[in-house]
């Protein structure tokens, strides 16, 4: 069953960000997910949501979507992804 991951983000040093965005790039490769939506908030018609960016990224299953996390490629990006954006990571399954 399709998995999905969901970051919502806001940047906090662009340079930084786009050298993270090339690492997941690379690190998504062998893991045959989908970027299914990447886009920047208009404006929050309902509640409060104070992150800028989305990107929803479709793995075939949850095992595929972690084994990408727990990745030695993902693994070595992280500490440039805190350095350069504020980010929520969620996971969800379709039902």
């Amino acid at each position: 069953m399709p998995h999905y991951l969901v970051g919502q983000i806001t940047v906090k040093n662009e340079t930084l960000w786009q050298e993270y965005i090339l690492g997941v790039q690379k690190s998504l490769l062998n893991f045959e997910a989908e970027i299914i939506f990447r886009g920047k908030s208009s404006s929050v018609l309902a509640g409060k949501n104070n992150k800028e960016l989305i990107v929803v990224v479709k793995f075939s299953d949850k095992t595929t979507l972690d084994a990408w996390f727990n990745s030695k490629k993902y693994q070595s990006i992280i500490a440039t992804r805190d350095a350069a954006a504020d980010v929520v990571i969620t996971c969800y399954d379709e039902y």
